[in-house]
């Protein structure tokens, strides 16, 4: 018998395992053939950020000028407001993309009847299954001069707002829209991890004569705080990612001022204004920082939830 189990856990050969794996390898072929022709490629024209580059002359008769791009970028006058911007918003989404669904999940959590839960599970979701330019449509019609808030606003006897044209209200519109839109997804987290925590602790706690309140606060929240603290972890290394497509489907010239974030100045100075060597200085500036940022929120996701990849 002894023999016998030995065998059942002997290690299979190399060999026999490779052949073994080899169709789940060839499933991956596609996804590894596409990551490498449309995520490793294009990093190619990085060279772009220290040349002065002419599309005529392409990659290799372009001239070189070192870090002059770099420089070029850090002394406009945007550079900072670009930056600050592209921090702000992202910062304020991660909070509120993490603090509204949180809240909603706590109190889906008392609902007693069944199918009132799922009518609000189902309507927060909905949204994150819709992409930005049908939802930036939806957006401008409620915002706009004589759309619906606007309506109410004349009810009451006040006077219209420019809501998408006002720099003061853009941000916040902005940054509501993104947690409407992704609230969903991170409420379906937050209630699983409330699934998770043993009923047992409610029921002692509710002999000891503690109430909703009492058992939210010292069972609830301290039983899915590894999850917060992995999804703000986790969030960490998007903080340069402010929302390309939102921002870019919304915003207008008149909010440059508190909206226009790194991804949409690379945008323009690259594909509009044709100045291909500094928005790629631009992009290389953003990704360095990026990955950084990356590099640190794994490490800290590893360090207070023992998450990791690899």
């Amino acid at each position: 018998m002894l023999n016998a189990t030995k065998a059942q856990i002997a290690v299979t050969p190399r060999p026999k395992r490779r052949i073994r794996t080899l169709p789940l390898h060839l499933m991956l072929l596609p996804g590894v053939i596409i990551t490498l022709i449309f995520a490793y490629g294009p990093m190619f024209g990085i060279v772009m950020a220290f040349q002065k580059y002419t599309p005529s002359k392409g990659f290799f008769g372009s001239k070189w000028v070192g870090f002059k791009n770099f420089e070029y970028i850090f002394n406009m006058p945007d550079f900072y407001q670009v930056l600050w911007n592209t921090i702000i918003i992202a910062v304020l989404k991660i909070i509120f993309s993490l603090l509204v669904p949180l809240l909603l999940a706590l109190l889906l959590q008392e609902i007693r009847r069944s199918w009132i839960v799922r009518t609000v599970q189902t309507s927060v979701f909905l949204p994150f299954f819709l992409s930005w330019t049908i939802l930036a449509g939806v957006i401008f019609e409620i915002f706009s001069l004589h759309g619906p808030l606007n309506s109410i606003l004349a009810y009451f006897g006040a006077e219209p707002i420019m809501f998408m044209g006002d720099k003061s209200w853009f941000r916040g519109i902005l940054i509501g829209s993104d947690v409407w839109k992704g609230m969903g997804y991170n409420m379906i987290i937050f209630l699983a991890a409330i699934l998770g925590i043993n009923p047992n602790l409610y029921e002692a706690a509710e002999i000891d004569g503690a109430g909703r309140w009492k058992q939210v606060l010292h069972i609830t929240l301290p039983g899915i705080v590894p999850i917060i603290v992995l999804l703000a972890t986790l969030s960490l290394g998007s903080v340069l990612n402010a929302g390309f497509e939102q921002i870019l489907l919304l915003y207008n010239p008149l909010v440059y001022e508190s909206a226009d974030v790194i991804d949409t100045l690379v945008y323009r100075m690259g594909l509009i204004d044709q100045q291909f060597s500094p928005a790629a200085a631009f992009g290389l500036f953003k990704s360095v920082v990026s990955v950084i940022l990356v590099s640190i929120s794994y490490y800290l996701a590893y360090r207070f939830t023992n998450y990791r990849i690899f």
